[in-house]
């Protein structure tokens, strides 16, 4: 069974009209999850992550640049990009929150699958700074809470949406119990990425020239992000699952299809069996055509349940 971890306050985060980075991102997906299908779903509210779980991988100020936000108005801008509204702070603590339960249920065994449905997303979150729409690094903060508070040695992040983890990559980079694997385009936002960026040889990037489509993207995991995640023999998987690499996202310019979220899906699903008992959480990064959205995180939370 798939657990799935949300909260209301999730929808509650506004960036604001015309913003791609909306609440009905997330009104979508779980409209989507609600369906027949999933009836047999076991859904959990997402609790708030500690300000101590946050601080594993974010700096103290900020933390509480974040937490302290007042918005006076509609909301206030971070970046050109990220903007946070009332209801920004609880959202971004129900997020977290919801990877760092998620490990929790499959640590403890009484769920080997989880999927987080919230929002706001997190791989550009650095240390330092919010970018990119995130606020917090949501799976960052699931795998640093499956180290210190589980004794991990090894976990793998997969990083599967189109746009790379740039701020789960500065995070981890000299730490060698993580392995991030990341298949993005390239040029794209946020311009980092390259293949050359190897960490302390924990870091995999695998690029995707704008146009590459399934055939690409496929030969790019069998052939080399996928090894480099089995020879590692995680202890727990973790996906950055965004799904804007699909050929009508409008942020970008890769032709992925429903099948290939299944195809990949399955394939990491098949490594946490492997090597991890099956334990693997997948939290909600990018996705801004909102039927693609809906009917590609659909397929991707059936093929973990299934």
């Amino acid at each position: 069974m798939l657990r799935l971890y949300t909260h209301p306050a999730c929808l509650l985060h506004d960036p604001g009209p015309g913003h791609a980075e909306q609440p009905a991102r997330l009104r979508v997906v779980l409209q989507a999850l609600d369906h027949d299908r999933h009836a047999a779903l076991d859904r959990v509210e997402a609790p708030q992550v500690s300000r101590e779980q946050l601080l594993r991988v974010h700096s103290a100020g900020h933390v509480d640049r974040i937490l302290g936000c007042t918005v006076q108005a509609d909301r206030q801008w971070l970046d050109a990009d990220t903007a946070m509204s009332p209801g920004s702070v609880e959202a971004a603590l129900r997020a977290a929150g919801a990877a760092v339960a998620a490990v929790d249920a499959v640590m403890a065994g009484t769920a080997k699958h989880a999927f987080c449905a919230v929002r706001p997303p997190g791989h550009h979150a650095t240390r330092d700074q919010a970018m990119g729409f995130c606020l917090f690094n949501n799976i960052a903060v699931a795998a640093a809470h499956a180290l210190d508070a589980h004794g991990l040695k090894r976990v793998a992040i997969a990083d599967f949406d189109v746009h790379h983890g740039n701020g789960t990559q500065a995070i981890f980079e000299r730490e060698p119990r993580v392995l991030f694997a990341s298949s993005h385009q390239s040029p794209l936002y946020p311009g980092s990425g390259r293949e050359d960026e190897r960490g302390v040889g924990n870091i995999v990037n695998g690029t995707l020239s704008p146009g590459a489509g399934s055939h690409e993207f496929r030969e790019l995991w069998d052939g080399v992000l996928l090894p480099r995640l089995q020879a590692f023999k995680p202890q727990l998987v973790l996906v950055s699952a965004g799904f804007d690499a699909h050929r009508n996202d409008p942020l970008a310019d890769i032709r992925l299809g429903q099948e290939d979220y299944v195809w990949i899906t399955e394939r990491l699903a098949a490594l946490a069996h492997t090597h991890a008992g099956g334990r693997l959480v997948s939290t909600l990064e990018g996705g801004y055509d909102l039927t693609a959205l809906g009917t590609c995180a659909s397929a991707h939370a059936g093929t973990l349940a299934d």
